[in-house]
């Protein structure tokens, strides 16, 4: 079983079941992202982008190949380690706790794809945005990348069996205490496995609040992918460029 007493991030991320599960998603999705994001932000060769829990690396990469110098930080080292064999003189990867300051600056800061709003305390979250505050150069811009938790908690599949390779996977999703829960059971050579992944269900005023605590002034927010307008009852996602 897991270890319960491990913050849940910390030890499901760092596990080969947790990439094996999401091997599947659509990296092609993740580079029309980065295209349209990075042509909107209007962002220049020479600056820099700071990619935020960025697990194995794969919008540090793209970004990389599109010619912009990255550094990717997460807290899991196994993701670290395999995203560091794509290291070069304009991308470097890091093991880092996004709650502290990184302590270099850069020109823009992405926090991509639901990777925040993993702590039970909401301290944790704060001190989140007033790292990335820390860690932008003056006049720098931070980006957020959520999902609409409304749309979310309205269309949660509750329960769900998914096959990949030699393991079944069983996923049943909750709402409780503000949280919204993934519990993922399974079995792997007669031994049981249970994991969660707890995400805060943040709202868009929820959001408001943390970037004014850590003075950042909302510049934008869009609903999805293709930047369209943030609709709260049928955006599948809550992206902010704040500042």
């Amino acid at each position: 079983m897991s270890n319960k007493t491990t913050k849940w991030y910390a030890s499901w991320f760092n596990t080969p079941y947790y990439h094996l599960l999401y091997k599947d998603r659509d990296d092609s999705e993740a580079k029309r992202f980065m295209d349209t994001l990075t042509q909107h932000l209007s962002i220049q060769p020479e600056e820099s982008i700071l990619d935020l829990a960025c697990g194995k690396g794969r919008h540090s990469r793209y970004l990389n190949d599109l010619g912009y110098t990255v550094a990717g930080v997460d807290l899991s080292e196994n993701s670290i380690l395999s995203a560091k064999a794509y290291e070069n003189d304009r991308l470097y990867f890091d093991v880092h706790d996004m709650t502290v300051p990184y302590g270099k600056q850069f020109n823009f800061v992405f926090n991509l794809f639901t990777s925040f709003g993993y702590f039970e305390n909401e301290i944790d979250n704060i001190n989140t945005i007033k790292s990335i505050k820390e860690n932008l150069k003056p006049n720098g811009i931070g980006i957020i990348d959520f999902f609409n938790a409304e749309q979310v908690i309205a269309n949660l599949v509750k329960e769900e069996v998914k096959q990949v390779e030699h393991i079944t996977f069983k996923i049943k999703r909750f709402v409780e205490n503000g949280f919204i829960i993934k519990q993922i059971n399974f079995t792997d050579n007669g031994e049981e496995f249970s994991f969660q992944e707890r995400v805060k269900a943040i709202t868009l005023d929820d959001f408001k609040k943390y970037l004014e605590i850590s003075g950042f002034t909302l510049l934008e927010m869009f609903g999805d992918y293709n930047l369209s307008k943030f609709n709260t009852k049928s955006s599948p996602r809550l992206i902010l460029i704040f500042q």
